[in-house]
């Protein structure tokens, strides 16, 4: 009984696979840079990187296996564009899949699907040219008053946040002050939005109560944390942005913070040393 057991399951098995291997290949594969893509399983593999403009050419190989045949009616190749709604790496915002489908019941055709507007796969952008510093206000009536300012709205990865925080009212006993870089991801779309934020990094800014008049400098490097550029409302489906947030806690643990939105981007990597 377990004998045909096992032969009637090695059969319906061997029914169920592919009848032959499909790869493929790029014309500059050898040549092309690879970058770390996180999975799902928390593991990375090296994928391909594509600039927007760039053509990808290259071959499809479609190999029968030994003692399969493989009849069809035509290959489709076609580059899909797919969000990954469940990475928490906004790295992976559109990662591409070049796929080849076989037909088995169509007419003889010949089909390629072309993009014909521009996606991000991974994309440079130049630095901006208009730029302005952030100053804003924060306090509580005839308790606290700060003025911060930021250098800068708009940042690249590899960059630094330079500012200084003013007292210029301090009736309350602080215990320390920290700043906070904060991502927020929202996929979906209407009562299917769904929402996430993450601190990334957290920078003691202060330890101990400040005088009147105090400035507090801040000089927080970008490059060692994990942070990917600004992605407003892609495909109406996903965003991704990024937060600098000012907190002070008073000796009874109270906390008190200032949110204010900073813009991220990849800034072409010098190649020329």
């Amino acid at each position: 009984l377990f004998v045909v057991i096992e032969m009637i399951m090695n059969y319906l098995l061997g029914a169920f696979k592919p009848a032959c291997n499909i790869s493929i290949t790029f014309s500059d594969g050898k040549n092309r840079k690879q970058v770390p893509m996180k999975k799902e399983n928390g593991q990375t593999d090296l994928v391909p990187l594509f600039q927007s403009q760039e053509t990808l050419s290259g071959k499809v190989c479609i190999e029968p296996y030994q003692g399969k045949k493989v009849e069809h009616n035509g290959v489709k190749v076609e580059l899909l564009g797919q969000i990954e709604i469940c990475c928490p790496v906004s790295e992976l915002l559109m990662a591409f899949v070049f796929s080849t489908e076989m037909y088995f019941d169509r007419g003889n055709f010949y089909d390629f699907t072309s993009l014909v507007r521009e996606l991000d796969v991974r994309n440079y952008a130049p630095p901006p040219p208009i730029n302005n510093s952030i100053k804003m206000e924060v306090g509580i009536e005839d308790c606290l008053h700060i003025e911060f300012e930021y250098n800068k709205s708009k940042y690249h990865l590899k960059d630094v946040i330079l500012g200084k925080i003013y007292f210029l009212l301090v009736r309350i006993k602080m215990k320390n002050m920290d700043l906070e870089i904060r991502r927020r991801e929202s996929t979906g779309a209407g009562a299917n939005t769904h929402v996430e934020t993450e601190t990334l990094a957290k920078f003691e800014l202060m330890d101990g109560t400040p005088v009147r008049g105090e400035s507090i400098p801040v000089r927080l490097f970008l490059a060692p944390y994990d942070l990917t550029p600004t992605h407003r409302n892609i495909n109406n489906k996903f965003s991704v942005k990024y937060y600098l947030n000012l907190v002070l806690v008073d000796e009874e643990d109270r906390r008190y913070f200032k949110q204010q939105e900073i813009t991220l981007y990849r800034l072409k990597e010098d190649t020329s040393s």
